[in-house]
């Protein structure tokens, strides 16, 4: 048997080296697992942020004014004649009757759009 009081300096020093070298490992150990783990729940985080997003629209729809329109769609009928309307309104009233039809809005002739006034009724 070996003497543990009376231990010689380099069997003191092989002991220590053995047990920073035992720590170390466990160390090292600690962190692969911490880094696997960390990969793992950042791969689940992106998963959930992709499926919970909502893309982005790609480009911005140009705003069609009286001045700048489009040349006109197949079936469209005509000049519209606004009085005392914003084209924005008229474009919004004449969107809600062709969804309160179920018909597709060139498949419909608005003539002309006009305020009626409280007055007026």
């Amino acid at each position: 048997m070996q003497d543990l009081v009376n231990i010689s300096i380099p069997t003191a020093a092989g002991t220590a080296l053995l047990g920073y070298l035992v720590v170390f490992f466990g160390l090292v150990l600690l962190m692969i697992v911490l880094l696997i783990m960390g990969s793992v729940f950042e791969k689940k985080r992106a998963s959930a942020e992709k499926a919970a997003a909502i893309p982005a629209p790609t480009r911005e729809a140009p705003v069609l004014t009286m001045e700048n329109t489009l040349p006109k769609a197949k079936g469209t009928a005509g000049e519209l004649k606004l009085y005392n309307t914003e084209p924005k309104d008229a474009a919004m009233i004449m969107a809600i009757v062709a969804d309160t039809l179920g018909k597709p809005l060139n498949e419909l002739r608005f003539i002309s759009i006009r305020e009626v006034t409280d007055d007026e009724v």
